[in-house]
């Protein structure tokens, strides 16, 4: 009895040696005391050759974070052959690896079980049994004889315990965290997809599209609804989760991509965008003039400049690309949602940056290629101007001189200087790029209907600012170096006024005319006017203040023209029959004009 306390022996063995006992318990005494006899002797030799398990480690891997324990679950192929060589089991046959815990009795012979502890994932290794730790005296039927020495090629796919949680390891993680993920969010993400021996069974960058989903919300294996939380934007992290957080004893997947059953599976994940479908836009302002006079509202036309990317940083679009704004109407829905709501309340040369949720964007759908659906979309905004259709000439008086009697109006010949810029400061045109001032007649249309209205009411050597918006511009089609749509600001100085004539004109008079008036002209009473004495009555009445001929023109040749429209037969002379009433084809004023 104190022999057998100190012999190794496997389950079969015990057995064998109970049953032996009892059988001898039943034979006469002369028969036990032989039998127990013999039986000490088999012991006794058996004490002195039984051996333990032999394990060669012929297959390392590099790295090896965890070694079997007893309680692990295992899952792991083998071949199970006898010392000659000859096969008798193996799961490679099978196509199913073998799955079970370790230390836990009647799963597996006790030297296999002992053989697989402390081994690494990927490790390959070779077990030698001894007959007393696998099926011993009595062998496994038919397969296995007795006293057999098996040994079994061993390649550990995967391991884990019942009480293995979700493992997170960062990779990567950007400068700055503006957003974590949280329960209820909407994620959309790139993934590598491993066993955790390394065997690769799916990935989005193949598919060349995220992932997109709800977190927390049961779309999602447990593990990976554990494992996002807490993920930036542009934060890439590892997530190991055990099979019973995974997929289970069901596995996943089809040949291609499949996840076997009771697999740990590793994702290596990198978070591109996340948004709550509760998200409002997001507002910046990066940069705000001052002073800002007035603020976009509804019904505005707004001109920007705009830089778009998605929230990892990638870009997509900029208006400064194609050399020219984006112009549209405030809070009229001819963009975005998002967008239309982050241009209200904005200043010319403000700077903003506006993120704007996909519910508020392009949705599920996305637009083409450009921008895929899901995608919160971030702009970095400069407003250039703003309008709206019913605004007015604006004019800010700077300068006004004293003594201010005559002002400019309608059919005025003037001459100003001026800076035209838009109103984000970015100069167009000016006098000063020409070596004389500018000249104009006001109200004939000669310059934009803005610029017409801000030079009139001026004073000589008085200087203005006027805003003109492009309705009263150059439009929607802009000018020459002026972009459609645009709000001009010009800096004006009236330099000059000649109070002029109206449209189509010659001379007017400024009181009423002499009645008769052909006796007047004829200021020697010979009953005809000869061109002479025509230029001398004009000017004799210019003179006297009576009446005004057409400024910035030669008199003379303006006179010479007034001549030939009364001389009808062209006899170099006017009688009184020629001078008439002015017709409709406005031949000769009767009253006012010449």
């Amino acid at each position: 009895r104190a022999e057998l306390g100190s012999v190794r022996y496997d389950s079969g063995f015990v057995k064998s040696r109970n049953r032996l006992l009892c059988c001898a318990l039943k034979m006469e005494f002369y028969h036990a005391v032989t039998f127990l006899c013999v039986w000490g002797g088999y012991i006794g030799s058996e004490s002195r050759i039984l051996q333990d398990v032999s394990v060669d480690r012929y297959s390392l891997p590099t790295f090896c974070p965890r070694e079997v324990e007893i309680g692990d679950y295992v899952r792991y192929h083998y071949t199970g052959t006898f010392t000659d060589g000859r096969k008798f089991d193996s799961t490679y046959d099978k196509g199913v690896p073998f799955v079970g815990q370790v230390g836990f009795e009647g799963k597996v012979i006790p030297g296999l079980d002992k053989g697989v502890q402390g081994m690494c994932v990927n490790e390959r290794r070779k077990i030698t049994i001894p007959p007393h730790l696998a099926y011993g005296v009595t062998g496994a039927g038919t397969v296995i004889p007795p006293d057999s020495t098996l040994v079994f090629d061993i390649l550990l796919l995967d391991v884990w315990n019942k009480d293995d949680e979700v493992e997170t390891r960062m990779l990567e993680r950007p400068r700055m965290c503006r957003r974590a993920v949280q329960a209820s969010d909407f994620v959309r993400y790139h993934y590598n997809g491993s066993l955790l021996n390394g065997t690769h069974f799916h990935s989005s960058h193949r598919d060349r599209s995220t992932y997109d989903t709800y977190v927390g919300q049961g779309d999602l294996i447990r593990g990976l609804d554990q494992g996002l939380l807490g993920m930036c934007i542009g934060e890439k992290r590892s997530i190991t989760i055990p099979p019973f957080l995974a997929y289970g004893d069901k596995g996943h997947g089809n040949s291609c991509s499949k996840v076997p059953a009771f697999a740990t599976v590793v994702y290596e994940v990198l978070m591109v965008d996340v948004f709550n479908v509760k998200d409002d836009i997001k507002v910046e302002v990066q940069e705000i003039p001052q002073p800002c006079k007035r603020k976009t509202q509804v019904g505005d036309y707004v001109r920007y400049h705009y830089n778009a990317t998605f929230q990892d940083g990638t870009h997509f679009d900029s208006s400064y690309q194609r050399n020219g704004t984006y112009n549209t109407y405030v809070g009229m829905g001819y963009v975005i949602t998002g967008m239309d709501k982050a241009l209200q309340g904005v200043c010319v040369g403000e700077r903003r940056r506006v993120t704007v949720p996909p519910h508020m964007a392009y949705g599920e759908n996305g637009t083409g290629d450009l921008i895929p659906g899901s995608a919160v979309l971030v702009f970095d905004l400069l407003i250039i101007d703003f309008h709206n259709p019913k605004d007015l000439v604006d004019i800010k008086v700077t300068h006004k001189p004293l003594g201010c009697s005559v002002t400019s109006a309608a059919n005025d010949l003037i001459l100003y200087h001026y800076n035209c810029s838009l109103l984000d400061g970015t100069r167009l045109y000016s006098s000063d790029d020409s070596t004389q001032p500018s000249q104009t007649t006001l109200g004939q249309g000669k310059v934009i209907t803005g610029l017409d209205k801000g030079l009139q009411g001026m004073c000589v050597g008085e200087r203005r600012e006027v805003i003109v918006p492009p309705h009263l511009g150059h439009g929607e089609s802009g000018g020459s170096g002026v972009p459609g749509s645009a709000v001009l600001r010009f800096e004006l100085e009236l330099l000059d006024l000649h109070k002029g004539v109206p449209e189509g004109y010659l001379f007017v008079w400024l009181e009423d005319s002499p009645q008769p008036l052909f006796p007047a002209m004829d200021l020697n009473h010979d009953q005809e006017v000869p061109l002479q004495e025509f230029i001398a009555f004009i000017k004799l009445q210019v003179a006297e203040g009576k009446g005004r001929l057409h400024p910035g023109m030669d008199s003379n040749i303006i006179i010479r023209d007034m001549f030939a429209k009364q001389d009808h037969n062209a006899d170099g002379r006017i009688t009184a029959d020629e001078l008439k009433l002015q017709t409709d084809e406005g031949e000769v004023p009767a009253r006012d004009e010449l």
